[in-house]
């Protein structure tokens, strides 16, 4: 199992991100994606969330208007649209695939860092 973020950076306050999340060895289709961010000291907050189809999407307030979850089932990949930026959006974020079956499956990818400063 493998979840691949990418698309991190360096940007100003206002200006926009696009995150992607390659995902291989699970059946991406059957998965519930989840992008995650996290910042030194703090808890692990869940950003949005996207059901396995994608037809469904949730999102943390604070992210509310601004960011976008999206999937590709065929490409197994999960995006996050992040447009005006704020400081406060710093953090590394983090990809995560979730099932429940028998048992909760629970993957998650190795971070990507997104800073916000002027």
């Amino acid at each position: 199992v493998r979840l691949v973020e990418s698309g991190g950076g360096l940007v100003q306050p206002g200006w926009s991100l696009r995150l992607s999340c390659a995902a291989s060895g699970f059946t991406f289709s059957s998965y519930a994606m989840r992008w995650y961010r996290q910042t030194p000291g703090k808890e692990r907050e869940l950003v949005a969330t996207i059901d396995y189809t994608g037809g469904s999407t949730n999102y943390a307030d604070s992210v509310k208007g601004r960011f976008t979850i999206s999937r590709d089932n065929a490409k197994k990949q999960v995006f996050l649209q992040m447009n005006s930026l704020k400081p406060e959006d710093t953090a590394v974020y983090y990809c995560n695939a979730w099932f429940l079956g028998y048992r909760e499956f629970s993957y998650w990818g190795q971070g990507t860092q997104v800073t916000v400063s002027s």
